[in-house]
């Protein structure tokens, strides 16, 4: 993994929201539900014991995670970038070059992306591809379909 992790204020709370939930509420619960499952008898054939320590295996990890993305995160402010080129943050707007469609992308942290939503990782082929360059430029990305052109039309906040 990358020394850091690159993320905004907005995806930084979010991660600690979510770790705070796992540690204060979910793994308390977890721990509970185990002593319900063992208390049910023989533990070897006791399915409830064995998907709550399962459960609680994934609790575990996801704090694991968590702990280890907000160690590395660099917080990072889109709002004053100058936009003349692509930046961690930004929206850009392209035209692929094949069909003439336009779509946006935001540039997020590995933690905030949603493909659905527009939202990419800084670290997707995509992105990679976009970074630094400006309005007008023509980028060639390789994609699982094949390779793609686009335009980069508008460098954008939000």
């Amino acid at each position: 993994m990358s020394d850091r992790a690159p993320m905004t204020q907005a995806g930084h709370d979010r991660l600690e929201a979510e770790l705070k939930q796992l540690k204060s509420v979910d793994r308390y619960d977890i721990v509970k539900e185990i002593e319900v499952a063992r208390a049910h008898g023989d533990l070897k054939e006791n399915a409830e014991y064995h998907a709550a320590k399962d459960k609680q295996g994934h609790i575990e990890a996801r704090i694991r995670q968590l702990e280890d993305r907000l160690a590395r995160a660099q917080v990072i402010d889109p709002a004053g970038q100058n936009l003349d080129r692509v930046r961690f943050g930004l929206t850009v707007d392209l035209e692929d070059s094949e069909n003439g469609e336009t779509v946006s992308y935001t540039l997020l942290g590995e933690e905030e992306a949603d493909a659905a939503s527009g939202r990419i990782s800084v670290t997707s082929p995509v992105a990679r591809a976009l970074l630094g360059k400006a309005v007008g430029d023509v980028v060639t990305v390789r994609v699982p379909r094949g390779t793609r052109e686009f335009e980069v039309l508008e460098i954008r906040n939000g």
